[in-house]
């Protein structure tokens, strides 16, 4: 996740605004809720917001690190690494 969001730092903002900064927006908010339901169980998830193609790379990195931080399954571990490398070649960066 880290890997994927220093990318999306140094990507040109031609290739944020064709789907890069959507996509990444996407596995953040992924990311946050399944962080949230481990965190709060049954409790309704809160949607992380859009602040912008520039901050996506940072959402990414704060939404998967609190999720890294909550995980203690394996299998849970390994959904959420497929989750990141299919959004960073849906991104393509």
């Amino acid at each position: 996740m880290d890997h994927f969001a220093d990318r999306l730092r140094a990507a040109p903002q031609s290739r944020l605004q064709r789907g890069a900064a959507t996509e990444a927006l996407a596995l953040a908010r992924e990311l946050a809720v399944r962080a949230q339901a481990i965190e709060e169980p049954g409790s309704p998830p809160r949607q992380m917001p859009d602040a912008g193609m520039f901050a996506a790379a940072d959402q990414i990195t704060v939404a998967g690190h609190d999720l890294a931080l909550v995980l203690r399954d394996p299998d849970e571990l390994a959904r959420a690494l497929e989750l990141v490398a299919g959004a960073q070649k849906k991104a393509g960066v």
